[in-house]
C-alpha cells in the first residue's frame, strides 16, 4: 500500500502543479474577452478566432483543472445526504463513486474521445466560422482532461481506501471541520438577528 500512496502523492503533486498554472488562463480569457469587446465596440471590428480562443481557454481550464477540483474535494456532492451519514458511510460512498462511476466514465470518455480527436486531425477540421480556429487542438482536451481526471480518481481511491484502513489521516478532514465551523458561525449570526 505504501507504493500506491507514493504514486498517489505524485499524482496529487502533478495535479496541484498543473491546476495552479492553468487556472491563470481564466485571466487570459478575460483579458482577451475585454480586448475583443473594446475593439468590436470602438472600431466595429470582430474576429471569430478571438471568440473561439476564449472558448478554448475556458475548455482548457474546465477540463484540465477538473482533477484539481477533485483533489481539493471541491466537486459537487449531495451535501444533505452526505452530512447525514457517518464518516465511514461517506468513505464507502466515495470508494463506490470513484470505482464504479468516476473511473468508468473517464475510461469511456477517453476511448470515445480518441476517434473523435483522430478524425478531426485527419481532416484538419477547421471551425465553421469564417476566420475561426482549427478544431482538433480543442478536441484533444477531451482525451487529456479525462486522462488527468482518471489519474486523480485513482489517487483519490487509493487515499480513501488508506483512510478507511487507518493508514493515513483523512486529507479532507480539516475541510469538513472548517465547513462545520463556518456553518455554526452563520447559524449563530442568524440567531442573533
Amino acid at each position: 500500500m505504501q507504493s500506491l500512496l507514493k504514486l498517489s502523492r505524485g499524482i496529487d503533486a502533478f495535479t496541484r502543479w498543473t491546476g495552479k498554472r492553468l487556472a491563470w488562463l481564466i485571466l487570459v480569457a478575460v483579458i482577451i474577452s475585454a480586448i475583443n469587446a473594446i475593439v468590436r465596440k470602438t472600431f466595429d471590428v470582430s474576429s471569430n478566432s478571438w471568440l473561439e480562443l476564449q472558448w478554448v481557454l475556458f475548455g482548457i481550464v474546465f477540463l484540465l483543472c477538473s482533477p484539481w477540483t477533485l483533489l481539493d474535494n471541491e466537486h459537487i456532492r449531495i451535501d444533505i445526504v452526505n452530512n447525514l451519514l457517518p464518516k465511514r458511510g461517506r468513505d464507502i460512498i466515495d470508494v463506490i463513486g470513484h470505482a464504479f462511476f468516476l473511473l468508468p466514465l473517464t475510461i469511456v470518455m477517453i476511448i470515445t474521445g480518441g476517434p473523435f480527436f483522430m478524425r478531426s486531425v485527419e481532416i484538419n477540421e477547421q471551425s465553421g466560422n469564417a476566420g475561426g480556429l482549427p478544431q482538433w487542438p480543442a478536441k484533444s482536451l477531451i482525451i487529456i482532461g479525462f486522462a488527468l481526471l482518471f489519474a486523480q480518481g485513482i489517487s483519490e481511491l487509493i487515499k480513501r481506501i488508506a483512510v478507511m484502513r487507518d493508514l493515513i489521516p483523512d486529507p479532507h478532514a480539516s475541510q469538513v471541520h472548517a465547513l462545520e465551523a463556518e456553518v455554526e458561525h452563520l447559524v449563530e449570526a442568524i440567531e442573533k438577528r
